[in-house]
């Protein structure tokens, strides 16, 4: 993803610019029947807390996502009430009458007694892929988080199957990816969560509007879940992954005791293995598109 998380506030404001004029194309090119949801959308990126999920935690969220087979939606399940979360590399594609867009972005908030869920693109990542077709975009007239695809989920007390959700077409990898992202940004054991700065024109624009300068939350995976790159076979020979991979959660003979003699079962929670700044391998298939 070519934006920066600093930026995200900037990209808010700017795309609010187009949610709150009648005249724009994303406005004026939209059906009636979707102006409520635009109107949601609008309500919720003014609210939203800001979340940066970089790529390893994008990563780690479509592989622990696809263990889960239930999740609840409710105010208290989320990492905040009203949120917007980028996630680097994105986190699967959506069908577009046979078009596949990337998933890059998820604001979420009420609406109506449930939560309204919107999909993202970033107009960056649009105009790349673009430059590949004889397509031109107007960039004056797309704003910078593109809306894709909005739904609602009912708010229950019990978890809701994730083969029932009625998403539309929403692909169930993004539900459930949404999902154990909200679920591992929570569990300050596997997640390391940062407050960065607005970029400096941003908070100088703020401090003239006299509007609180907001921050972003970056999001990433704790050092210690991330092993060290020597091959584990024992030798000393001290070979090297040329990859990273997500690991998904698994049972193990944990050592204890005298001399460790002993073996306990323990649970591993998945986790990203190689070393740093090596390409990412995703083990699940994740339609995304590559720069």
């Amino acid at each position: 993803m070519n934006v920066r998380a600093p930026q995200l506030p900037k990209l808010r404001d700017q795309t609010l610019r187009f949610l709150d004029d009648p005249q724009s194309a994303l406005r004026s090119g939209t059906s009636s029947g979707i102006q409520p949801g635009l109107d949601a959308l609008a309500s919720q990126l003014r609210a939203a807390d800001l979340y940066w999920v970089t790529e390893d935690m994008a990563a780690l969220a479509v592989s622990a996502g696809s263990q889960l087979a239930a999740a609840r939606w409710t105010v208290a399940d989320r990492p905040s009430p009203i949120g917007l979360a980028m996630f680097d590399g994105g986190i699967s594609t959506i069908d577009a009458r046979g078009a596949q867009i990337p998933v890059e972005g998820v604001a979420w908030g009420p609406y109506d007694g449930e939560c309204m869920v919107w999909l993202l693109l970033s107009r960056r990542r649009l105009i790349a892929e673009m430059t590949r077709t004889d397509i031109q975009l107007i960039e004056e007239e797309t704003p910078p988080l593109i809306p894709v695809y909005g739904f609602t989920i009912p708010l229950t007390g019990e978890a809701l199957p994730m083969a029932e959700l009625d998403v539309g077409d929403c692909p169930l990898i993004v539900m459930q990816a949404l999902a154990a992202s909200w679920l591992l940004m929570q569990q300050p054991n596997l997640v390391e969560r940062a407050t960065l700065p607005a970029d400096k024109t941003v908070a100088r624009s703020y401090r003239r509007a006299q509007r609180p300068v907001p921050d972003v939350t970056l999001v990433d995976l704790r050092r210690h879940y991330v092993p060290d790159t020597a091959e584990p076979n024992g030798d000393g020979a001290g070979s090297r992954y040329r990859h990273r991979w997500v690991v998904s959660g698994h049972w193990r003979d944990q050592a204890h005791g005298p001399g460790r003699s002993l073996r306990r079962r323990t649970w591993v929670p998945t986790y990203v293995k190689g070393p740093d700044g090596a390409p990412l391998l995703v083990a699940e298939k994740v339609n995304v598109w590559r720069r």
